[in-house]
Formats: structure tokens, sequence, C-alpha cells
């Protein structure tokens, strides 16, 4: 299987991780990953087969060969397949609605194509995309789309920078610091916030504490789960398991044994830190163009 992925262009490096994607050889059968809560977007183009997501008892049906994923609450584990094809944008914590003009509050936990979100102007990039000789088009199709539709100014700047903070604290950063910092009250960020995000700011801090923490443990095997979990702001390991439970609806130790026998889409970091938070910094040095 070959993956790949890239560094935005510089403008678009405030909003968006990278570029990435997957794609299997001819016959080659890979079993996908669950996809699990998080604080971010991603947008997908399948010039291949798309994700067949499935459920308990529930046959798994396809999803559109183009489509965003913004999970919340929901989880989507996808199945096993073969011919494996995409490129997707992966967006920081509140920046996919710099591109879509809707709230995120509208987006999560849905998977809507990019008909849905941008009429007539997706169904073209779709086709384009479709008609491209390669990644490297595919990619340049994306992000010349994603220029011509960035809005300089956030819905709600005030909101997209609490969002960046509590992200890169890991959820340890209290509500009423957070407001204070941004010179609002607790109850008007949390009005504002929710009618963006639709979720609270407490929410969104718990969120990004179990994102962080889940992906420690994906891409460090050595860690224990209890040093992940202290490490990532839980109180202690019995935490940690609860709320993971709640979220994914097995216990953490029995989920992990499945998915790291599996693949899965928790990318290494291209820069040092605060990865999925808009906006922040690019290290130019950190990742070559991979494509």
């Amino acid at each position: 299987m070959i993956t790949f992925q890239q560094p935005p262009v510089p403008a678009l490096r405030p909003f968006i991780d990278r570029l990435w994607g997957w794609e299997t050889a001819p016959g080659e059968a890979v079993a996908l990953p669950a996809l699990l809560p998080g604080t971010g977007a991603e947008l997908y183009f399948h010039y291949g087969d798309p994700f067949r997501p499935r459920a308990a008892g529930v046959p798994a049906s396809s999803l559109d060969a183009d489509h965003l994923f913004c999970l919340r609450r929901a989880v989507a584990d996808l199945a096993p397949q073969s011919g494996v094809g995409f490129v997707a944008v992966r967006f920081k914590a509140g920046a996919v609605c710099r591109f879509v003009p809707m709230a995120e509050a509208s987006l999560r936990d849905e998977t809507p194509s990019f008909s849905l979100l941008w009429g007539t102007g997706g169904r073209i990039l779709r086709d384009r995309l479709s008609d491209a000789a390669d990644r490297r088009a595919r990619a340049g199709l994306l992000q010349d789309f994603l220029l011509a539709r960035l809005r300089p100014e956030a819905a709600d700047p005030r909101v997209e920078a609490g969002m960046a903070l509590s992200y890169r604290q890991g959820g340890r950063l209290r509500m009423d610091d957070l407001a204070a910092g941004l010179d609002l009250g607790r109850r008007q960020l949390e009005r504002r916030w929710r009618a963006l995000t639709g979720q609270s700011p407490a929410e969104f801090a718990r969120l990004a504490r179990f994102q962080r923490t889940v992906r420690r443990l994906m891409l460090d095997r050595r860690t224990r789960v209890v040093d992940a979990a202290l490490e990532g702001g839980y109180w202690d390991q019995a935490h940690f398991v609860r709320d993971f439970g709640c979220r994914v609806g097995v216990a953490p130790g029995a989920w992990l044994a499945s998915a790291r026998a599996r693949t899965h889409f928790y990318n290494t970091r291209l820069e040092p830190a605060g990865m999925l938070c808009a906006p922040s910094r690019f290290d130019e040095g950190s990742m070559p163009c991979t494509f």
C-alpha cells in the first residue's frame, strides 16, 4: 500500500494540517480502522472504492465518493476492503468553517457530500477530481478550491482562538481562565461557542483530552494506558477508562488490542506542537512533500 502526505500551501497552513491519502495495490485488501470522535474534520475524495462504515448487526453501506467527516460523538467503524484510493484534507480544530458556509454544529456526526457543502461548485470539484491524472493533480485541485473559498475573517474569532488555546492545553485550561483570557464572561463564551460548534467549551476540552490520549496510545505502543491518561490530563486510569467506554462503547484495552491489529489514520506530526489547532505556525523544515 502507498501512503502519502504533504503540507498545504502557506496560505492554508493556519487552517489545514496536511493533505494525505492511501492507495492499495491491485488485489490488496486492507483492514481499515474505526474512526473515533475528535476535534477536527477531514474532507475525503475517493478515486478508489469509498469507505463502508458498519454498525453492529447492520450491513456496511458505502459513503459517497466525496464527503466530510466531522465526528464529535459518533464512531465510524470502517469495513475491510480492497481498491482503496483517496486523497484527504485534514482541517485543524475549528477551521472547517473558514471554508464551508455553515456552522460546525450542522456538520457534526454527519457525512455531507461536496454538493451539499458547496452546491454546484462542489459537484464541479468532484468531477474535476475524478478526471485528474494523479495524486499530485488532485492535491492541487483541492488546494485551489479551498483557497478560493477561504474566508479570511473567522465567524467568531474569539471562539476560534479559544479552541486553539483549549486544544494546546489538552483540556487542562479552566473555563473561567479561558473566558478571562478571551475577555469574555463565562456564560457569553459558552453561548457563542455552542452557537458555532454545537458543543460547550467544556465538552470540547474533554474531547481534546480524549483525542490526544488515544493518539498517543496508537502512535507509541510502548506507552502504558495509565501513563498516557495521566499525561493527557485525566485524574487517573479509571477516569480515562470510564470516558473511553462512554464514547466508544468498549474498554480501552479491548479496543486497543483490535485497533493495533488494523491500520489507523493517526499520522505523525508535521509541526512541533498544536497540529490540530488553528491558527498555528508551520515548521518549514519538519516534513518534505512526499507526493
